[in-house]
């Protein structure tokens, strides 16, 4: 069958068009980008928690409490005592069924006088354990020195530790508890919104495309705002004078915007864990894994003189030494491949986590992995 010129051409712009077609609809797959609310992969600037930290004592502890060469909560206890007019030697004082602690808290932004905020009580002596202790009544100090808060209230420790007998048990941290709603604010951090009109969104992770999705989101969605990306990080933000300030940042946290995650693999040595992100992208590459196991045993003997000789018994020791080479196993990653396809093949030659962890930091070495190894 033959087929004119102009019918030739056009089953050829057909072709041309529906692999178009198909080479669009497989870049907008592997380019499109996760939506993310504003609020989640950003912060206003100024609007932010402040750290708090304490120093006080524990008391009623069932003899688990700091041992007598710890001095500073006897210190500790004898001005409180004298604070409440009792005058106490520190010799005289031996009990262990109290401890010192430092304790921390987190001190929300607008929060006012009279809010209540959970508090972490840690012991800063030898205590066993601050299971079944109140926590007297601690000054939460700020960076500028000033006290913001008092914590006060019994401890809820998630663990626990039973001894006897020469034997004991301990259930996960016993030095360490918590207070819920153990403080209550005393001065509140000023923060005066109706006196601003510029503010400053804060990316968690730097990245210029996502600054210019978030600031071109603002501009179209929220009227009354204007957006700038100043750089990779910040985003600054013009509410027009009359705008009520807490409405408009309570859209502009509401928008969802394309977010462009970095390509990352995460990996802590210490637990062998391995978290790869789904944007990573591999290059082809031909991976060979094998090891050489080598095993030192070492068997002690007797060696005994003979019968009415003059040597001594002695210990002689035996040492055998074993080499086995592990076949090497070989991975091979073409063009295009995804992580699942490396995670699976490490699976089936029996890599280990700590194998994963070597391989993911050869194959960055060689370019043949696209992202950043962070390790924990």
């Amino acid at each position: 069958m033959k087929l004119s010129l102009l019918g030739v051409r056009c089953v050829v712009a057909m072709l041309l068009m529906a692999a178009s077609l198909r080479a669009m609809a497989s870049d907008e797959v592997v380019a499109k980008p996760s939506l993310a609310r504003i609020k989640d992969i950003a912060s206003i600037e100024g609007i932010r928690e402040n750290q708090l930290v304490g120093y006080g004592i524990v008391v009623g502890l069932a003899g688990t409490g700091d041992s007598q060469q710890t001095s500073f909560p006897v210190q500790t206890l004898v001005s409180t005592l004298l604070r409440m007019g009792v005058s106490v030697p520190a010799s005289s004082i031996r009990v262990q069924n109290l401890a010192a602690v430092f304790v921390s808290a987190a001190l929300p932004a607008f929060a006012d006088s009279g809010t209540k905020i959970d508090v972490t009580a840690s012991s800063a002596g030898d205590a066993r354990s601050l299971e079944g202790g109140v926590l007297l009544m601690t000054p939460l100090y700020g960076a500028d020195g000033r006290i913001y808060a008092q914590a006060q209230g019994p401890l809820v420790v998630g663990g626990y530790t039973v001894s006897g007998n020469g034997s004991s048990r301990t259930m996960n941290h016993t030095t360490t508890a918590r207070i819920p709603l153990g403080a209550m604010v005393e001065r509140a951090a000023p923060t005066n919104l109706g006196d601003l009109r510029v503010f400053n969104l804060l990316l968690n992770d730097a990245d210029f495309r996502s600054a210019e999705a978030m600031s071109a989101a603002v501009n179209q969605e929220v009227h009354g705002v204007t957006a700038l990306a100043k750089d990779s990080r910040h985003v600054q933000l013009q509410i027009g004078p009359g705008e009520d300030v807490s409405a408009m940042l309570a859209l502009v946290e509401a928008i969802e915007v394309p977010f462009y995650p970095r390509a990352k693999v995460v990996v802590n040595e210490r637990t062998g864990t391995v978290v790869i992100g789904g944007t990573v992208t591999l290059q082809p590459v031909s991976i060979l894994h094998g090891g050489l196991a080598v095993t030192v045993v070492t068997n002690y003997g007797v060696s005994q003189p003979g019968p009415l000789s003059s040597g001594t018994t002695t210990t002689v020791a035996e040492t055998r030494i074993d080499a086995k080479d592990k076949p090497v196993n070989k991975i091979e990653l073409r063009e295009g491949a995804t992580v699942e396809e490396l995670v699976r093949d490490l699976q089936q030659i029996g890599a280990t986590a700590r194998d994963v962890i070597s391989i993911l930091q050869a194959m960055q070495a060689a370019g043949a992995l696209g992202a950043e190894i962070e390790v924990l």
